[in-house]
């Protein structure tokens, strides 16, 4: 059996969970499938979930899980994996799995393998994930007894292929102890939750600017082709470290991974550290004045020419 782990905070299910979803449907090959909901009245949650195509979903349900903290949550999915004995436990490769899965891999002894891409089915090192910022990709199998740990790249699964079933799956809690004195941490709001930051992961459309924006001045076209949109603004990695946008809006290796509906690149030449965050994204539109930026190479539709033509078009047309 596969588990997957959801994640949720205050009620709100993380749309990476059914990226997971999707990655756990592709490996299973005939094995069921289950998800388990972590935190404080998570009914909801676990109902919604429930329209996924898996055998159950089971809630652990505890109020000493609400807020998260990585002791809680390493407690409670200890003892529900002890129960249900899968396989292979899959997660959502969120800030909140990077927190608590090694320690939870660690608490079992088990393999963890994270960031991954892509899933090989029938082969001996079925899970492929980046090494050095992108440059490479390896295949990897996890060594030692089951349960092997997996997280899965956001993005690299779309959400809309996760399989629907005709009827919601059963939902049924664990019982689970959770001993609220032996939680250490007082955790700190979330990374997205801080003052004017924004979950990029989240959103369906953005707009993207590089350097072909040329200075912060020429901000604002881009920022009206993004409202037009109904879109979030972001940038490459060069326009946050010159502080023309701030830190939370960068795409890339070493910002935000993020997947949208459609993602609109303006001035993008596509280094791979900027491709490693954005190439799961549904549908890629690139404009760019060199007709061999490498963005191209991945673009869905490319237009050569210069962006303060073209984007302004873009608004007027997008208005009528």
């Amino acid at each position: 059996m596969i588990l997957v782990v959801a994640e949720q905070r205050a009620g709100t299910l993380n749309r990476a969970t059914w990226e997971s979803i999707a990655a756990a449907q592709q490996l299973a090959a005939g094995q069921p499938i289950s998800i388990a909901v972590v935190g404080s009245g998570i009914a909801g949650v676990a109902a919604e979930i429930a329209a996924a195509r898996v055998q159950e979903v089971v809630t652990i349900d505890s109020a000493a899980l609400e807020p998260y903290t990585p002791d809680g949550f390493t407690a409670a999915l200890a003892q529900a994996i002890g129960e249900l004995k899968p396989s292979t436990v899959i997660l959502p490769h969120t800030y909140q799995t990077r927190d608590f899965a090694p320690k939870l891999a660690a608490r079992l002894d088990r393999a963890l393998i994270t960031d991954v891409t892509a899933i090989k089915q029938g082969s001996e090192a079925p899970f492929v994930r980046p090494m050095f910022q992108g440059k490479l990709s390896a295949d990897v199998a996890p060594q030692g007894p089951a349960p092997h740990f997996i997280t899965t790249q956001i993005g690299a699964f779309r959400a809309d292929q996760a399989a629907r079933g005709a009827a919601a799956a059963p939902v049924r809690a664990l019982s689970v102890t959770v001993d609220a004195a032996s939680i250490r941490q007082k955790p700190d709001a979330p990374f997205q939750e801080a003052r004017q930051a924004v979950d990029l992961s989240q959103a369906e459309r953005i707009v993207s600017v590089g350097r072909g924006i040329k200075e912060q001045d020429k901000l604002p076209v881009a920022r009206q082709l993004a409202e037009a949109l109904h879109a979030e603004l972001a940038a490459s990695r060069p326009i946050c470290d010159a502080g023309w946008l701030p830190m939370e809006r960068q795409v890339g290796s070493s910002g935000q991974t993020v997947a949208p509906k459609l993602y609109l690149a303006l001035g993008i030449s596509g280094a791979i550290q900027h491709l490693v965050g954005m190439k799961g994204s549904q549908t890629i539109v690139a404009i760019n004045k060199d007709p061999d930026a490498p963005i191209f190479e991945v673009a869905d539709y490319g237009i050569v020419g210069d962006l303060f033509e073209i984007v302004p078009a873009m608004i007027e047309a997008l208005k009528t």
